[in-house]
């Protein structure tokens, strides 16, 4: 159960993809909200920190994502779906782990601008290189900002997706990342 089978998904993957659906969602939604904070907010210094924590260990998890692929393949599509829609599900998803990595590259980029490492949850500094263009935070905010509602964007046509072949088409793609496959013998 803890690995994929060639019809359905594992636990680890089950487990990583809403981990990191809850991460994405919950980081955009304190992202949108933090940057109407003022000077004077109790939240000022408190969000972007846990923006920063969540974001790295989020990295984290994608990074081990990629690992756990190489070790357990996705399964094959299910045979219903159309040529149409694999090559559309391969495209998504790639375009999803792409915008993830910027978005995380281009948030490092403006936490360390300053030449500051960043701090995981006061547990421990994670070191990144200083600055290496010119007005690095302001350029790297504004890609993070435009990247971030890419992705939202992207989660919303894959969240409608899944639910597409649940409703209409009533087969069980977003049913095999809900329970984790049993090999049958």
């Amino acid at each position: 159960m803890l690995k994929n089978t060639p019809t359905g998904y594992g636990l680890v993957t089950i487990i990583i993809h809403w981990l990191s659906a809850i991460a994405v969602i919950g980081l955009f939604s304190v992202g949108y909200w933090m940057v109407e904070l003022t000077y004077y907010s109790s939240w000022y210094q408190t969000a972007p920190h846990l923006h920063k924590s969540v974001g790295l260990l989020l990295l984290g998890l994608t990074l081990l994502r990629f690992v756990w692929r190489t070790i357990s393949h996705a399964p094959s599509p299910l045979s219903n779906h159309l040529p149409w829609e694999k090559r559309a599900a391969k495209w998504a998803h790639t375009a999803l782990y792409t915008l993830m990595l910027l978005i995380m590259c281009s948030g490092i980029m403006i936490s360390t601008a300053d030449g500051r490492d960043i701090w995981i949850f006061d547990w421990f500094a994670v070191p990144f290189p200083d600055a290496f263009i010119d007005d690095q935070a302001d350029t790297a905010g504004v890609i993070h900002q435009y990247l971030a509602y890419s992705l939202m964007g992207l989660v919303v046509l894959h969240a409608a997706g899944a639910i597409k072949h649940h409703v209409i088409d009533k087969d069980n793609t977003l049913k095999r990342m809900l329970l984790p496959s049993r090999i049958s013998k």
